[in-house]
C-alpha cells in the first residue's frame, strides 16, 4: 500500500501539469505559499451546466480555503449542498522579451486547488469567519471595531472548501532563446513586474492625531504586497483556533 507523504497533495489526473510539467510543485509549502502572498481569487463551478468563475477575496486556515460573497448571490445559494469548486491564484512577476515571437513569456507564479465548496451555516464557525476575513489581512483589528450586527451576519455567505488536490506552478527564469537565434539583432531580456503598497490616505474623519496602528507595519510605503500578505498570513496562522 503506497502511503500518502504529508507534505505533498495527491497527484491526480485532475491536477497534474501536463505541459511543462518541469515546473510543477505539489507540495502544501509551495501552494500555500502562492495563495497566501495574494488577495484576489478566482473561483470556478458548474452550476444547471452553466460555468462560472468568480474573483473574489481569499484566506486559507491550514488546508482549508474561505471566501465570502452576499446571501442574495444566487450563484453562492446552489453551493450550500456542496459543489465541486476549483480556485485559482496567480501572480504575474516578469515580462519575458525574447527574440522570436514564440519564446516571448512571462515569469509567474500560479496555484490551482480542488475541492467540494460548502456555505458556512449560521453559528460559531461563521462568526469566526467573519472576524477572520479581517484579521487575516489586517492582524487584531477586528478587536477595535464594532460588533457585527445580526442583518449584516445574514447579509454575507461564507464559504469554505478543503483543499483536496492542488498543484502549483512557477517560471522564474531568463529569457529561453533558441541558441541559434541568439545573434539576432534585437534586446531581450526581463522586466520585473511587482505591486508595491503607495502612501495611505487616512479618512478624513480620524481623529486629530490618530497613528496609523504598529499592526499595520507590513504595509509599509514601499514594501511588495505579496510580502506584506505573507507576513499578515503568518501572524494569522499564530492565533490560537
Amino acid at each position: 500500500m503506497t502511503v500518502q507523504d504529508p507534505n505533498l497533495y495527491p497527484v491526480t489526473p485532475r491536477n497534474r501539469a501536463k505541459r511543462v510539467s518541469e515546473r510543477a510543485r505539489y507540495d502544501r509549502a509551495a501552494v500555500h505559499a502562492i495563495l497566501d502572498a495574494a488577495m484576489l481569487c478566482h473561483v470556478a463551478y458548474v452550476i444547471d451546466g452553466q460555468p462560472y468563475c468568480t474573483p473574489t477575496l481569499h484566506w486559507r486556515r491550514g488546508d482549508t480555503l474561505y471566501w465570502h460573497g452576499s446571501s442574495a448571490s444566487r450563484m453562492l445559494r446552489h453551493l450550500k449542498p456542496g459543489v465541486a469548486a476549483c480556485v485559482t491564484v496567480s501572480h504575474l512577476d516578469g515580462l519575458v522579451l525574447a527574440r522570436s515571437g514564440f519564446n516571448h513569456s512571462a515569469n509567474y507564479r500560479a496555484a490551482m486547488c480542488f475541492g467540494t465548496a460548502r456555505i458556512l451555516p449560521e453559528g460559531p464557525e461563521k462568526e469566526e469567519a467573519l472576524w477572520a476575513v479581517v484579521d487575516r489581512f489586517y492582524p487584531e483589528r477586528s478587536a477595535g471595531l464594532r460588533p457585527i450586527t445580526g442583518q449584516e451576519a445574514k447579509a454575507t455567505m461564507v464559504i469554505a472548501m478543503p483543499i483536496d488536490e492542488a498543484s502549483a506552478k512557477v517560471r522564474a527564469k531568463g529569457v529561453g532563446d533558441n541558441p541559434e537565434d541568439l545573434t539576432h539583432p534585437v534586446w531581450a531580456g526581463v522586466i520585473p513586474v511587482s505591486t508595491v503598497i503607495g502612501a495611505a490616505e487616512p479618512c478624513p474623519h480620524v481623529p486629530e492625531g490618530m497613528a496609523r496602528p504598529a499592526t499595520l507595519a507590513p504595509y509599509a510605503e514601499g514594501a511588495r504586497l505579496d510580502d506584506a500578505l505573507r507576513q499578515t498570513q503568518a501572524i494569522y496562522e499564530g492565533e490560537a483556533p
